[in-house]
């Protein structure tokens, strides 16, 4: 089969599109078919070995923490999926990942695919959505009536976030520039700041939670927690706040898992037409390499979805 993959760490370049042995399940594993895998800007940290003390792989590695596609083949064990089944799953951070033909994954990560986007598409909704559900409603508790600030809604985690928090009846205030506003504010959000015209820490105003989405220096992100009601929240999935204990305010670094149930949830909510998956583009898998480079040099926007040949 064809599969992207790096022999060492390193810059953009070391990734391959190569000639790999298809998976055999092991017991408790599926091999998926792949139709769709995305990137995710992990992947490259992963790649250039910034994260090799946290999720250390063996080499080759094939990357791509996104699936979607059908089941090929299962393994001892598996009860619950079968051949042809349409399956997502957000994959294990070091284990061999789906920018290939075919992926061996856990049974127990998957969830059924949607059913009202193109299969690939799916691709764009595990590791962001599940990173935008449990910011929210894990670590924030975000209930009705809050309000929330999404600073970066425009990238994929923020859009997510801002249709989950707004469908949960929260007041969101989102960071977009020009080019996103008009899709974020279609996704609930009540109020955009325009962050190249003014940083949104000069409001003034005060969320119960805010969800920082954007990596920010030590002065930025401090300036995040100011705008933080007392005995509210910071949500980070870049750089981690700190607990304001006069303020009973709370700061959570988010590291996102897989979880079968919630994306289950996730998927049900875009096949009832409440949740949307955004691509932004959709490219070969041989363009990986190049996408990774995009991502690395801020060339990459919104979310990119890769489909083998």
């Amino acid at each position: 089969m064809k599969a992207v993959r790096y022999h060492r760490y390193g810059a953009s370049d070391v990734l391959v599109y190569e000639e790999a042995a298809r998976p055999v399940p092991a017991a408790g594993q599926v091999v998926v078919k792949v139709a769709g895998t995305s990137f995710n800007p992990v992947d490259a940290a992963i790649r250039a070995g910034y994260l090799q003390q946290v999720f250390p792989v063996t080499f080759p590695h094939v990357p791509g923490i996104d699936v979607a596609g059908s089941v090929a083949e299962v393994g001892a064990g598996v009860i619950g999926w079968k051949a042809g089944d349409a399956v997502v799953g957000f994959l294990p951070m070091n284990a061999d990942g789906a920018a290939a033909a075919y992926v061996a994954v856990p049974a127990e990560i998957l969830a059924a695919a949607p059913q009202t986007v193109e299969p690939a598409d799916a691709a764009a909704l595990p590791a962001v959505g599940l990173t935008a559900w449990q910011s929210l409603f894990e670590h924030a508790g975000l209930k009705a009536g809050q309000s929330v600030l999404v600073n970066g809604a425009g990238g994929a985690v923020g859009g997510y976030a801002v249709q989950l928090a707004a469908q949960a009846g929260a007041v969101v205030t989102a960071t977009a520039g020009a080019r996103s506003a008009d899709r974020v504010r279609g996704h609930g959000a009540e109020k955009i700041v325009d962050y190249a015209a003014a940083p949104v820490t000069g409001a003034g105003e005060r969320f119960d939670v805010v969800l920082n989405l954007v990596t920010t220096s030590p002065q930025e992100t401090a300036a995040l927690v100011g705008l933080v009601a007392d005995g509210g929240v910071f949500v980070s999935t870049t750089t981690p706040g700190q607990d304001d204990t006069d303020r009973d305010v709370r700061a959570v670094r988010v590291f996102a898992r897989s979880d079968a149930v919630q994306l289950a949830e996730l998927v049900t909510r875009v096949d009832a037409g409440d949740l949307k998956i955004d691509v932004a583009a959709r490219r070969p898998l041989s363009d990986l390499a190049a996408v990774h480079d995009e991502a690395v040099t801020g060339r990459l926007a919104g979310k990119t979805v890769l489909t083998p040949a």
